[in-house]
């Protein structure tokens, strides 16, 4: 995919998976491409469909959530781009933690009972849910690694003041349980996700993507139990799948470390887990689509006519 030059157009940015572009600088334009990452690493593979997919479920998450807090989402003018309000973003990423899981679990593993100011109990299995949800911040790195962080750093750093932490924290965890009930109405558990906010004047919004598979872990509800009782490996959906992968093959990021070569079925078999995660949670067929870069820019020049953001 390549990169755009957008009448209006004020910054842009390539992250590890979407390309951001700024538009009269109150608007942002995110195009989820296929690229796909891991341990902060964008491997050397893209996936095919992944950005629909996300984007699609980032879109009707954000909807079905908006009565908690106000998001930076406006519309989506293809299946894999979505348009919004910029936002100051808080320089923190809210992990809300719903189980004993992921990394959570390794630094358990490591004998470690506090994690990011959150204490975890004793005599916990991998996967058992925690008496009720943890609030495990890290901070949001613009490259490199994002660092665990505790309120009190965070407060402390100047990255939230203890009002706006509160508000952040109470936000994210209403978030987490509207999720978790979306995610339990087709069959899933939500394990644990991300959030990230921003504040457009003193006004706090909800920014990004939410509750998709790069930013969330689901289990699937059915035979849960049973398989915590005998000590089985959990059904999931979510790209911890692709980091058991790399880990099996001595990957994790560190110095020196080279990626594992991506064979043609291992790409599709990451991206129909992505479809199936769609139509789990959605509970819709999905439809794949692809556009030409002439055609998606076209689609994107007539929304933001539509929007009134460019003249027509």
């Amino acid at each position: 995919m390549k990169n755009f030059e957008f009448p209006g157009q004020t910054g842009f940015y390539k992250g590890k998976v979407r390309d951001v572009y700024t538009i009269q600088q109150n608007w942002l334009l995110m195009i989820a491409s296929d690229r796909i990452s891991a341990f902060d690493v964008i491997l050397p593979r893209t996936i095919p469909f992944k950005g629909q997919a996300l984007n699609q479920v980032a879109a009707y998450m954000l909807e079905a959530t908006k009565d908690i807090c106000k998001n930076w989402f406006v519309s989506a003018p293809a299946p894999n781009v979505s348009l919004g309000k910029k936002c100051l973003p808080f320089k923190i990423e809210m992990v809300v933690r719903g189980n004993l899981t992921g990394h959570a679990w390794r630094t358990y593993q490591q004998g470690k009972r506090i994690l990011c100011g959150a204490e975890m109990a004793e005599n916990m299995k991998e996967n058992d849910f925690f008496p009720s949800p943890i609030i495990t911040p890290s901070t949001k790195a613009a490259e490199g690694h994002d660092e665990d962080i505790s309120k009190e750093e965070i407060i402390k750093q100047g990255l939230a003041t203890k009002e706006e932490w509160e508000k952040l924290s109470q936000t994210a965890l209403a978030l987490f349980e509207r999720g978790k009930k979306l995610a339990a109405s087709r069959g899933l558990i939500l394990a644990d996700t991300k959030y990230e906010f921003g504040k457009i004047g003193e006004e706090i919004f909800l920014m990004d993507e939410i509750h998709t598979p790069d930013s969330s872990r689901y289990f699937y509800a059915k035979d849960f139990d049973l398989k915590q009782q005998n000590g089985e490996r959990q059904k999931q959906l979510s790209k911890e799948f692709v980091r058991e992968w790399l880990i099996e093959n001595n990957f994790m990021g560190h110095p020196g470390q080279q990626v594992p070569e991506m064979s043609d079925e291992w790409v599709n078999a990451i991206s129909k887990r992505y479809i199936e995660l769609y139509e789990t949670l959605i509970g819709k067929t999905f439809n794949p689509e692809t556009n030409s870069d002439e055609i998606l820019f076209e689609k994107i020049i007539t929304e933001l006519k539509f929007q009134g953001i460019i003249s027509s």
